[in-house]
């Protein structure tokens, strides 16, 4: 492409802090639940590109037929790809895209089409980068080309910025549904590809007392490899919300000396741990089920469609807390943030 910016030009990354800063020259931007994506258009070619340098273009050609409808012929932009349903974003369906089929890619592009949320901009026009700019006059420059170039029939959408507190700190508190919590980016530095010196991220961690269901094995098919955590639903279901890992050597021992006596067939009644896929890269998705009689309080960041979206962090055990209180109201409110016209969570 006949651009300043090179196809494989690393994003800029962002380094995970346990608090928003508050003193310094910030902007402090929504941290969207979505994919990395860098735009990429020259002429009527446009490109896009994944955090990790995968080509996306044929996964959401709804994006690039849009970006081609833009008035602005050459620019490379940085944003992140997100589908909105009924006021909220669902990471799940952005994982369907990723399909082999092009007629069920161009299926799903039709019924629930993404959108695009922009937040910097790393060239306007053929020949001029603009990397080596501060992020102050990025800003400027990216609000300049959605003035110029971004029709207000096209959906590609600026993504919303503030140096105030009081804003940051409001987004900070929805965070967990659309939002996968805040960044705060250097008004004074240039665009470091591949580089975690200029973005901060923080991300909100919550809490909530799981039903251990059963566990997974390690790799050598001796050790404790995860533990897998359920909730119980409105009906008494008890249903699979994701697993967590994490102990050392001799604590896996005593978790698992503590399983033994627990063994039983069956113990989800609801949704299970599923079995292989294509994102299990061949590892072994055999587990072991037990009585749920147990309760764990996890650290989890993320929740989509009822799961937590990582792995989560163990915190505790819980003899207190009867397994029927552990219900999945608890990560309810982390699974409905929703997004505005304007991008806005509330």
């Amino acid at each position: 492409m006949n651009l300043a910016v090179p196809l494989d030009l690393a994003p800029m990354e962002a380094r995970l802090v346990d608090e928003i800063p508050r003193t310094g020259n910030w902007q402090y931007e929504p941290k969207w639940d979505g994919f990395r994506c860098l735009a990429f258009r020259a002429g009527d070619e446009v490109r896009l590109r994944s955090k990790s340098g995968r080509d996306l273009e044929r996964y959401f050609p709804e994006v690039v037929e849009r970006l081609g409808r833009l008035s602005c012929s050459h620019f490379v932009l940085d944003g992140e790809l997100v589908i909105e349903r009924d006021g909220r974003l669902w990471f799940d369906e952005l994982l369907q895209r990723i399909h082999p089929a092009a007629s069920r890619v161009a299926k799903l592009a039709r019924e629930r089409a993404a959108s695009y949320l922009v937040f910097d901009v790393l060239a306007t026009g053929e020949r001029e980068s603009l990397v080596g700019v501060a992020l102050a006059e990025r800003r400027v420059r990216l609000e300049r080309f959605f003035e110029c170039c971004v029709p207000r029939d096209v959906d590609v959408r600026l993504s919303p910025t503030t140096t105030e507190l009081a804003g940051v700190d409001a987004w900070y508190a929805r965070a967990g549904g659309a939002l996968d919590g805040v960044v705060a980016k250097d008004r004074d530095a240039p665009y470091r590809a591949g580089e975690r010196d200029a973005v901060l991220k923080i991300k909100p961690v919550r809490s909530a007392d799981c039903v251990v269901g059963g566990y997974r094995v390690a790799a050598d098919g001796t050790t404790l490899g995860s533990l897998l955590l359920g909730l119980y639903d409105a009906d008494g279901a008890l249903h699979y919300v994701g697993f967590t890992s994490g102990y050392d050597a001799a604590t896996k021992r005593e978790v698992l000396a503590r399983l033994a006596p627990l063994a039983t067939s069956a113990s989800f009644t609801g949704r299970a741990p599923g079995g292989p896929s294509r994102w299990s890269r061949g590892a072994s998705t055999e587990w072991r089920p037990v009585r749920p009689e147990l309760v764990l309080e996890v650290a989890f960041d993320q929740v989509t469609a009822g799961r937590f979206r990582h792995g989560t962090r163990p915190l505790r055990w819980r003899p207190d807390k009867a397994t029927r209180s552990c219900t999945m109201h608890q990560i309810d409110l982390a699974d409905r943030t929703v997004l505005t016209v304007d991008g806005a969570a509330h």
